[in-house]
């Protein structure tokens, strides 16, 4: 099988809208949590979100919404669009000029996409109120495709002409994990030979509030502290939404594009905790077994991992979990280095994996390490794992990342420097 390598980037996040701004906020550890305005009624009791700037997507009409002019999205296309269909679309555009794909290679039938969201729960909102209000007749004939889960592959592939493989895989905070993964191995069993993988999500308030009755979210209301992975204190997890898109080629298509590398993607595991609908096993049983075997793929031993990139939402139990098979899978006398994004860019739920995955690449490319923001007092239970809580500068070779979403879905990727 051949070599997979990350060839393309774009990223639409809280903490930049760009790879330059992004590894700049990664590097001094800048978050971009803050107030949204759209939580500051008595009717939120969450306040702060990881916020998307330069975008406004409030409208429930696409026309109104404003947006950086360098991807202006056709009248026709845009009319089916749920807010993060446009992120996603930002960050897409991003992605292919980074990676200097043309129209043929987009639409060549051996170049497919895979997305993964949660849908919009914006949009399904406004078109049922609407039906209530004016009958069935009177709903917008393209509601459906314009909020559903799948939206962002209905809207993307037939936007830009994709016609190798295309799905939407939903798996909650592990979907776009399992989107890369599914992309890899797409592309090393011969049937494809480049890959778009995009999560996106909504940025508001019924994407986000909704969680406070699962009492996951953070309602601490200082945007400096509030979402602290791995401190003693954590309190539950600050949302966000954006977008990512990662481009994978085999390692002959980037050779005869003269394509620059990210990073190798060598490998990635998956497993189920078996567990509880909503809350992981203690002792991460499905998540030993996804980095169990994202290193068999791989053919690595742990020994071989520099630093892993955690799922650690802030949550007491989710970060518990974790620390657990993570001390199980890496033991002593090994010391692995270890930190979440999170606390800087806000937990993007579907968005997560694939967000975590090109921090990583990001990492791989510029030789650095981000740290753990916003701890005060570290876990006692991180025991032996070497918690960075600076961003530094790190020679470093192979990078796991990790996701856990609902039902107890696991996925690890593994990168590697190239």
């Amino acid at each position: 099988m051949e070599s997979v390598h990350i060839t393309g980037m774009g990223l639409i996040t809280s903490i930049g809208n760009d790879r330059n701004a992004v590894t700049n906020s990664l590097r001094e550890m800048k978050h971009g949590i803050e107030r949204h305005p759209e939580l500051q009624g008595d009717d939120s009791p969450v306040k702060l979100a990881g916020t998307v700037k330069d975008f406004d997507v409030e409208s429930s009409d696409p026309e109104d919404w404003t947006y950086p002019n360098q991807y202006r999205v056709p009248r026709a296309t845009l009319r089916s669009f749920s807010p993060h269909v446009l992120y996603a679309w930002c960050a897409l555009q991003q992605a292919i000029k980074d990676a200097g794909l043309s129209e043929e290679e987009i639409k060549d039938p051996e170049a497919g996409m895979y997305t993964s969201s949660g849908g919009s729960m914006r949009s399904i909102h406004k078109h049922f109120e609407k039906m209530d209000a004016r009958g069935v007749m009177a709903c917008n004939p393209l509601a459906i495709v314009a909020s559903i889960a799948g939206t962002l592959s209905f809207n993307l592939v037939a936007a830009i002409g994709v016609r190798g493989s295309s799905t939407g895989l939903v798996s909650a905070c592990a979907s776009s994990g399992h989107a890369l993964g599914m992309a890899l191995d797409e592309i090393r069993l011969g049937r494809q030979k480049r890959m778009l993988v995009i999560g996106a999500e909504d940025c508001n308030f019924e994407s986000i509030v909704p969680f406070c009755g699962m009492r996951a979210l953070s309602l601490d209301t200082d945007p400096d502290t509030a979402s602290r992975s791995f401190d003693v204190s954590r309190n539950g997890f600050v949302g966000t939404g954006g977008s990512v898109c990662l481009v994978l080629e085999t390692e002959s298509e980037a050779k005869r594009r003269n394509a620059e590398s990210y990073a190798k993607f060598v490998g990635w595991g998956q497993g189920s905790d078996g567990h509880n609908v909503a809350i992981s096993h203690p002792e991460g049983r499905g998540l030993k077994s996804a980095m169990n075997n994202a290193l068999k793929d791989a053919k690595l031993t742990a020994t071989d991992i520099d630093y892993v990139n955690a799922h650690a939402p802030s949550t007491s139990i989710g970060d518990a979990s974790e620390m657990k098979a993570l001390k199980s899978i890496f033991p002593l006398p090994q010391e692995i280095k270890v930190s979440s994004t999170k606390p800087l860019t806000g937990h993007g739920l579907s968005l997560s994996s694939i967000m975590e995955a090109a921090f990583c690449c990001i990492s791989l490319k510029d030789q650095f390490l981000p740290g753990s923001a916003h701890v005060s007092t570290p876990d006692p239970e991180l025991g032996h794992l070497s918690l960075i809580q600076e961003s530094k500068d790190q020679a470093v070779n192979r990078i796991m990342s990790n996701s856990s979403g609902f039902g107890g879905a696991n996925v690890s990727v593994v990168f590697e420097k190239t």
